[in-house]
């Protein structure tokens, strides 16, 4: 029978192992949900808004990872156009948009439109944290 300990997300920071994870509250739709923040290395998705307090969390990644679902407006994910702004307000080294649908188009057309370092990310993809 496993046992299992079970521990509540308050929003404060905590550990697994020697790892410091920052909880990063956002909304998806009326849903309040966590994203994190470990080291230098944030994941973001299913969220439209992210508070401002919440930004400062984020500022200054080396990477971010957030959902960017597709080209029109949705009431629970970040457009491409949302996702954009919100990264380059959030000023990461590197974005990967992700939770992406089949709606915002093929990925090579697509990738070029992106600013620089903000591209798609993709089944198979690995990040040097």
């Amino acid at each position: 029978i496993p046992e299992i300990k079970l521990h509540r997300i308050n929003g404060e920071p905590f550990n697994i192992g020697k790892t410091k994870f920052i909880p990063v509250q956002v909304m998806h739709n009326k849903l309040h949900i966590w994203g994190y923040r470990i080291g230098g290395f944030t994941y973001i998705t299913d969220a439209p808004f992210i508070p401002p307090a919440e930004k400062e969390k984020i500022k200054g990644s080396d990477i971010l990872v957030l959902n960017a679902l597709r080209r029109e407006k949705h009431i629970s994910h970040f457009t491409l156009e949302e996702a954009i702004i919100t990264a380059q307000e959030l000023n990461a080294k590197q974005v990967y948009f992700t939770h992406i649908s089949h709606q915002l188009g093929k990925h090579t057309e697509v990738e070029k439109e992106l600013p620089p370092g903000m591209h798609l990310a993709y089944d198979g993809l690995v990040l040097d944290v």
